[in-house]
């Protein structure tokens, strides 16, 4: 099954190559089954790289890396250039593109230009409160002091980065985003916040809110696959057991509320009736953060079971219910994709993260393959 999705998936993705050319897909608009192309200034251009990436990695065909390595001049140029890199979504922008590259090809120029990309992530740092910033320039009033839980799946860039230079300045700052993010973004019950606000000057903590969730105290179910995965990712690198014990308490908090189907709500606390959104790509981030979840847990471990139980239950679930392989003009793998329900952004469209993390579970499944979070064994 996962190697028939793999293909579907495939016959899409190379048609994509002739229609994006030297472009990056963000999301289709409500109602037109097209992507929505960008010249590589979003936080988004890097699941594209990343499809290219895995797409060669399975077939080995060159037409992948072709365009891979293209996408890698602009990647680079965007770099020297510094378009639109005030914010925290650098992981997502160079793990998966001069990253991946190195992991696959052991290239120096994309080692050297991946280490340039964790220097800019780092310049997120703010010494008070003792966090990388999310969104926005240094003492922005509205931004000053505000994580967010997708930053999680950013910081294996600059654990990366210690691991290649030895520097203790990469893993300080991720180690504590990690811990301040597993203080105050996890709430008691294991649902998550998606932001929370510091004061800048004093280094208080204030609210935890949202900005793409139902309300501020809901649980955006994106936020809260990205809970899981980052977790994960961050017991990977630091092996500190407190931080597989919360991404397990987050997948359970997950896996305990999905619908009959297996593909969530975009939110858990809005009403599950049949005209409220999904969110595939929370979906296959979740599914993905627990296979990487189950890899790290010892074969005695009662939760693998029921992890990769989970996991297989919504991938396919996303294959089966959800992806386009009946569709031979479709442009995305997955429909029912959401960006950002409440302020009617994307809200039941393609998204280029959903397809993108959709393929990496499919390829966990099939062949092992984890994605460019880490460096292989």
């Amino acid at each position: 099954m996962w190697a028939q999705a793999i293909e579907d998936a495939l016959s899409v993705i190379s048609q994509n190559i002739d229609r994006f050319g030297e472009k990056f897909p963000l999301t289709s608009t409500q109602g037109n089954r097209i992507y929505r192309l960008t010249p590589n200034n979003d936080w988004t251009e890097g699941f594209w790289s990343g499809l290219l990436w895995l797409s060669y990695e399975y077939t080995q065909d060159s037409r992948y890396r072709d365009a891979a390595m293209r996408a890698l001049d602009n990647f680079r140029e965007r770099l020297e250039q510094r378009v639109n890199l005030d914010h925290h979504d650098i992981g997502f922008l160079y793990s998966l593109s001069t990253k991946a590259h190195w992991i696959l090809e052991r290239d120096e120029n994309s080692r050297s230009a991946t280490l340039q990309a964790a220097d800019v992530l780092l310049e997120r740092w703010r010494d008070t409160p003792g966090i990388l910033q999310a969104w926005g320039p240094k003492d922005d009033p509205e931004n000053g002091g505000r994580i967010i839980i997708d930053c999680l799946m950013n910081l294996p860039l600059l654990h990366w980065a210690y691991q290649q230079t030895g520097s203790e300045c990469y893993r300080q700052a991720a180690e504590k985003q990690t811990a301040i993010s597993r203080r105050f973004l996890v709430r008691g019950d294991d649902s998550t916040y998606h932001t929370f606000y510091f004061d800048p000057v004093t280094g208080d903590s204030i609210r935890g809110g949202t900005h793409q969730g139902s309300r501020d105290g809901s649980t955006w179910t994106r936020g809260q696959a990205w809970g899981i995965y980052g977790f994960a990712l961050a017991y990977r690198y630091l092996r500190e057991p407190q931080l597989l014990e919360t991404s397990k308490r987050l997948a359970r908090y997950f896996v305990d509320r999905l619908p009959e189907d297996g593909v969530v709500y975009w939110d858990f606390d809005v009403p599950q009736v049949p005209e409220t959104q999904r969110d595939s790509s929370a979906a296959a981030i979740a599914a993905s953060g627990m296979l990487e979840l189950a890899a790290l847990l010892p074969e005695q471990d009662v939760d693998r079971e029921w992890l990769s139980a989970a996991a297989k239950r919504i991938v396919a679930s996303l294959a089966v219910n959800y992806s386009t392989k009946d569709e031979p003009a479709a442009q995305g793998l997955l429909n029912r994709g959401s960006y950002a329900v409440r302020l009617d952004i994307s809200p039941d469209d393609y998204v280029i993260w959903g397809d993108y993390f959709y393929l990496e579970a499919l390829m966990r499944l099939e062949r092992g393959v984890p994605g460019y979070w880490y460096e292989r064994q």
